[in-house]
């Protein structure tokens, strides 16, 4: 794929290069009492009481907190964030780059659900000094007490951090190549690893996306709910606001999923906008869009509300086009995109003014490498997103065994190529080289290497990529190739009573080829006495039958809740799989048998 204009500023010697912490300096001089950062804290007040740091402020508590920081630790060292999302939180990461101490951003250990990631991030950085909240200080000492982790040299309290340190700070000299912060990977196979995203890294990616999204447009604002612990919500939420003295809105994912409308209302009466979000957000959000919910919200100055970070799906985009369209939504303001840790986090976004491109194609021609475009009333046939073009990087598909690079219409491992990918893994140079040491067997007018090995597979059709899919999660059965999440889709709808977007489909060793078994979680909407699980089963095993032509060695209907997934949201079909072979799974015929 051509490279973006962007890519000469972003050189090694280009202003793009600087260290984006440089210009908080700047915008607390040229605009001090315009906002930065507004947070929305909806545990104080149900209708969200907001909180809102100037530019002036938000460089003063930095520098404060890069003082505090330092006092602590030195460059290099790693500060492990075990707080809430809050603007503690935005401060430490702020403050830390100042420090060049190495931010670790994680979460407060109450969290539910993260435990097992938190322990292995945790355990591989070795933090000197954890930075929290008083009110989470008994949660992080339940940590350190219970598990088998080495304590910090000290535990700094951001919310107790005195503003006037800042007066003692004194700017460093920050090179580019120096690691800013480790982003440690959802981890659904194997330990968490730290990618280590350095300073020039996160201001490339920062300016990147928004030469995609707003090069032209004055003033944009930026709404997000997204955890700061992940990469899509940090750059969204901290690094994209750096880039022009924007300003940002946030909130706490918790404040999101107990009340999605929350994010429409927070999107709603501003002239430029923009958000990001998984699809299973706007998923959920669109399934609860009443029209009495809507009637008062203007979504007409919303530009671009990103889809990201896993498996876009046409029938939600069309779900929620329809559900706010009365609200003023435009179809050309859902963008999606594609990117990954390792990258920082963006690569490509569908970013024109047009409606999302999706185009119809042959299943069983995708599965031998090919992409042919099919008539939508065709059978056998599968819907692909187009997630738009590269900025200021390179994007290659390749023969993963090759390492050729494949025309445009054949399916390869997609590799990147830029300025915004990350050096390697912490700790890890083994993998890092098997990840980031990418050569292309004849690039031609592409660079040779380093190249980062994604992981993924795609298609570049018409200039744009479409995503296929996970290489290791690949179902190969009596020799051919079949997509997981074409199977979780068929099967999600084979019955009312599975919960959609919280199915497993993965392959077990058999005799002579692999297996396939599907596991699906029970829809609540359904009552337990109304649960037929033999009509299920063969609901399931009917629709994927003449749907994909393959047997279900097994099905398994299991209890919310119980279907692994990424910290992004990503059904961890590896992970689900391991559980699976080790008999940990909590089915609802095991339930059922409790209650007879």
């Amino acid at each position: 794929m051509a490279l973006g204009a962007l890519l000469a500023e972003l050189s090694s010697d280009g202003p793009g290069r600087r260290p984006l912490i440089e210009l908080v300096g700047r915008w607390a001089v040229e605009k001090p009492d315009a906002p930065a950062f507004t947070f929305v804290d909806f545990s104080l007040d149900p209708q969200g009481a907001e909180i809102t740091l100037s530019w002036a402020e938000t460089d003063r508590r930095a520098r404060a907190t890069a003082a505090a920081l330092r006092q602590a630790a030195k460059p290099g060292e790693r500060a492990a964030l075990l707080l809430p999302q809050r603007h503690e939180y935005m401060m430490t990461m702020l403050g830390a780059m100042y420090a060049r101490v190495v931010a670790v951003p994680l979460f407060s250990p109450d969290l539910p659900g993260y435990a097992e990631r938190l322990i292995g991030a945790y355990t591989d950085s070795e933090p000197a000094v954890i930075v929290t909240t008083r009110g989470s200080l008994p949660h992080v000492e339940k940590f350190l007490a219970d598990q088998d982790v080495t304590p910090p040299r000290q535990i700094l309290f951001a919310d107790e951090i005195d503003p006037a340190l800042a007066d003692t700070w004194r700017d460093e000299p920050i090179s580019i190549d120096e690691v800013a912060y480790l982003q440690y990977t959802s981890g659904s196979t194997r330990r968490p690893a730290g990618v280590e995203i350095t300073h020039g890294n996160v201001a490339a990616n920062a300016r990147q996306l928004w030469s995609g999204w707003a090069p032209d447009h004055p003033d944009p604002e930026l709404v997000t709910w997204l955890p700061l612990f992940h990469d899509m919500g940090l750059i969204a939420a901290m690094a994209l606001p750096l880039v022009k003295g924007d300003h940002v809105t946030y909130t706490d994912p918790v404040a999101f999923l107990m009340n999605p409308m929350r994010w429409m209302r927070l999107l709603s009466g501003r002239t430029w906008v923009y958000t990001a979000g998984p699809n299973f957000a706007y998923d959920y959000v669109a399934s609860l869009a009443s029209p009495d919910k809507i009637a008062d919200l203007d979504l007409s100055g919303l530009v671009t509300c990103l889809n990201g970070a896993e498996p876009i799906r046409p029938a939600t985009l069309n779900a929620f086009y329809e559900a706010f369209a009365p609200a003023g939504l435009r179809q050309s303001a859902q963008g999606p995109g594609y990117g990954l840790a390792e990258a920082t986090v963006f690569v490509t976004a569908a970013a024109d003014d047009v409606p999302p491109k999706i185009v119809t194609v042959d299943r069983d021609k995708l599965a031998q490498g090919e992409l042919a475009v099919a008539d939508e009333t065709a059978e056998r046939t599968t819907a692909l997103v187009s997630c738009g073009r590269p900025m200021g990087q390179y994007v290659a598909i390749v023969d993963p065994d090759t390492c050729a690079e494949q025309p445009d219409g054949r399916v390869g491992e997609i590799w990147v190529h830029g300025p915004n990918v990350a050096p390697g893994y912490w700790r890890n140079s083994e993998r890092s080289q098997e990840t980031f040491g990418g050569v292309l067997a004849d690039p031609g007018d592409l660079p040779a290497g380093p190249w980062l090995r994604t992981g993924d597979y795609g298609v570049v059709f018409e200039g744009e990529l479409y995503v296929t899919g996970r290489i290791k999660d690949l179902i190969i059965v009596d020799g051919r190739n079949h997509y997981p999440q074409d199977i979780e889709l068929t099967v999600q709808e084979a019955h009312p009573a599975i919960r959609p977007d919280h199915v497993a489909a993965f392959a077990v060793e058999g005799a002579e080829t692999e297996r396939l078994v599907v596991i699906a979680e029970r829809n609540r909407r359904v009552p337990l006495r109304q649960l037929d699980l033999a009509e299920v089963d063969n609901a399931v095993r009917s629709a994927v039958n003449v749907e994909h032509e393959m047997s279900v060695h097994e099905f398994v209907l299991v209890e919310p809740g119980v279907v692994s997934r990424t910290t992004s949201g990503k059904v961890a079909r590896a992970a689900t799989r391991q559980r699976y072979l080790d008999g940990a799974l909590q089915t609802t015929a095991a339930r059922l048998a409790a209650h007879t």
